[in-house]
């Protein structure tokens, strides 16, 4: 009895104590939980693969291929991900109503169940940008100016000082950003979708794309009330320029001819 107490007394008694019962927790929940966990999850996966895959073979596969392969007359989709196939199915672009220089947004036809369960497929055919979640796309606490700086320097050669969009060359544009969810802003600089160049975060940081995103959705806030006037289409200082060069430089013509007239008609009489 003495050996027991002095035992108990020890000052690594308590450890002991603490680290036995942390493994019998430990065991049972492995035993129990997280398998069964893991089995549903699998199981949730693997059905929407499927449905996805069902979904797949009557909207895609004509253009994409059987198995993402693609074809002629479509791209592969192997390695694409799934944030490319929400943001190209989730804006309507795909599928596409007709091939063209480029394929343009429009109504989707698929509901944002479906798009998921296609996207889980594409996404099992290679590995790709994921489906991004809101903490990463929520411009929540984003830094606006920084995002301009940003915009300025990576967009605005496309899309303009203020994401109103532009031409671009054989018959392909930079789309109007107006109205663009931001979870659809960033996983279009997560794929690059069609003539954009994609933004990866080893390229651009997930804190970058949020401060965009809340850069893009001020200037568009702003618009209908431009603090600087006539907003001239937003496309900054060279239509601002040829505006003051056509119609100031015009007016300043316009009255040094009439001053010369009447200086003329003064010297006659």
């Amino acid at each position: 009895m003495k050996k027991l107490s002095a035992r108990r007394r020890h000052p690594l008694a308590a450890v002991v104590v603490l680290l036995l019962a942390l493994a019998a927790t430990g065991g049972l929940y492995a035993a129990f939980a997280p398998a069964g966990t893991a089995k549903a999850d699998e199981t949730a996966q693997s059905l929407a693969i499927e449905e996805g895959k069902k979904l797949y073979s009557v909207g895609c596969a004509s253009c994409h291929g059987t198995g993402g392969q693609g074809t002629s007359d479509g791209p592969s989709l192997v390695g694409v991900g799934s944030a490319a196939v929400d943001f190209q199915v989730g804006t309507g672009r795909m599928p596409a109503q007709q091939p063209g220089a480029q394929v343009p947004k429009k109504k989707t036809i698929y509901s944002q169940a479906e798009i998921d369960q296609l996207a889980a497929y594409v996404a099992s055919l290679g590995a790709g940008p994921i489906t991004p979640t809101e903490s990463q796309y929520s411009p929540d606490g984003a830094d606006i100016a920084k995002g301009g700086e940003l915009f300025r320097t990576n967009c605005a050669q496309c899309h303009n000082f203020t994401g109103e969009g532009g031409a671009l060359t054989y018959g392909k544009y930079a789309p109007n950003l107006e109205g663009v969810s931001p979870k659809h802003l960033y996983e279009a600089m997560q794929t690059g979708p069609q003539n954009m160049p994609s933004f990866p975060d080893t390229t651009m940081p997930e804190k970058e794309k949020k401060d965009i995103i809340a850069y893009v959705q001020a200037v568009n806030g702003e618009k209908a009330d431009s603090p600087g006037g006539l907003s001239l289409g937003g496309l900054g200082p060279v239509s601002e320029g040829l505006f003051a060069w056509v119609f100031g430089l015009g007016a300043l013509i316009a009255v040094a001819v009439w001053v010369a007239a009447h200086t003329a008609k003064a010297k006659k009489s």
